[in-house]
């Protein structure tokens, strides 16, 4: 029978010849292999720098080989160096800086149409319907609903697009 050293203790120990062709033969008793499958390593952690632990089973389940303390040092990490600029899946040839061109100005964040001020629900519209036409004239903010109804109903659209024409 052939001698093989545990890969854990260094201990030699005997071990079966089709076992060994079978790939078996790297732990000398069940301890150890259960103390060779939670052995880890201390990682740093790849946005802020802590220091983190990794079992073997995790690092293998690592598909970018990266980790990271908690999911907020994750999510930093991909909105600034995975998901940035033209990464990003809604990102348009950079001409998405209409928002804050219309931010700047001394425009009041109010929908012009039903009055409403909560930011979270303001959406820029381009009165000639160009996105590629950010000029300050062109662009005024509406709710959601109304910039729906705008591009959707006829009747909406006289005071809020300008025609072509």
């Amino acid at each position: 029978m052939p001698i093989v050293n545990c890969i854990q203790c260094n201990k030699h120990f005997f071990i079966k010849p089709n076992r060994l062709e079978r790939g078996w033969g790297k732990y000398c008793s069940n301890n150890c292999k259960h103390l060779g499958n939670k052995t880890g390593t201390h990682l740093a952690c790849c946005n802020c720098g802590a220091e983190i632990y990794r079992n073997k089973a995790e690092q293998n389940r690592s598909k970018s080989g990266k980790f990271f303390c908690n999911r907020s040092c994750q999510t930093i990490w991909r909105n600034s160096k995975v998901y940035f600029g033209a990464k990003h899946a809604n990102w348009k040839d950079g001409q998405s800086s209409y928002r804050q061109i219309l931010k700047r100005t001394k425009a009041p964040e109010k929908c012009l149409r039903c009055g409403i001020n909560d930011v979270r629900i303001l959406a820029v519209h381009h009165k000639d319907k160009n996105r590629q036409n950010n000029i300050l004239t062109n662009l005024i903010w509406l709710c959601h609903n109304c910039h729906f109804l705008i591009h959707n109903h006829k009747s909406e659209t006289k005071d809020y697009i300008v025609s072509n024409g």
